[in-house]
């Protein structure tokens, strides 16, 4: 039963965050748009406190998801949500793995993604958004809403992912 726990709570977080755009619509926060990285911000603590193998494998499976769910183009978050789940592996290398840390690079690699898919579908032409404009239409509500996440549910992310990362090593 514990081994279904972690793709329950993934999966809970995916809904989470369609939920979120559902229930608290654009006009809300004064026009800005605001994505909620539920998902991901949990990936990257999975990363961070349980190892590189578990949040990639887990990145992809779920980036393959909000693909094939969310976007016309499959393969962006699919790429992203690994290749940022590596980065923080290599970034947690050189740092202690404690919460104030963990949030810092949670907030880092949200910006990264969010970056990377603005710059994607720059290039592709789906957007035509110039960066100053993204910055202060998307990119900046977004961190804040995902900081907020972030520092009311990190601390139990932590716990969770701890446990789970004694759990495989017990095995």
């Amino acid at each position: 039963m514990k081994k279904f726990l972690l793709p329950l709570l993934f999966l809970f977080l995916f809904l989470a965050e369609s939920l979120f755009v559902q229930f608290f619509p654009g006009n809300v926060f004064g026009g800005k748009v605001i994505v909620p990285h539920f998902l991901f911000a949990a990936l990257v603590f999975l990363t961070i406190f349980t190892g590189k193998k578990q949040g990639i494998i887990y990145a992809a499976i779920f980036g393959m998801i909000f693909d094939i769910v969310y976007v016309e183009i499959i393969g962006i978050y699919f790429f992203l949500f690994p290749f940022i789940c590596y980065i923080v592996t290599k970034i947690m290398h050189s740092m202690q793995s404690n919460i104030i840390i963990a949030f810092l690079v949670s907030i880092f690699a949200i910006a990264l993604l969010e970056i990377g898919v603005y710059e994607m579908n720059f290039l592709i032409h789906v957007t035509d958004l110039d960066f100053m404009g993204f910055l202060n239409l998307r990119f900046y509500p977004t961190l804040i809403l995902n900081a907020v996440f972030v520092l009311i549910f990190g601390y139990p992310l932590k716990r969770r992912f701890e446990k789970y990362a004694d759990a495989l090593r017990d095995e």
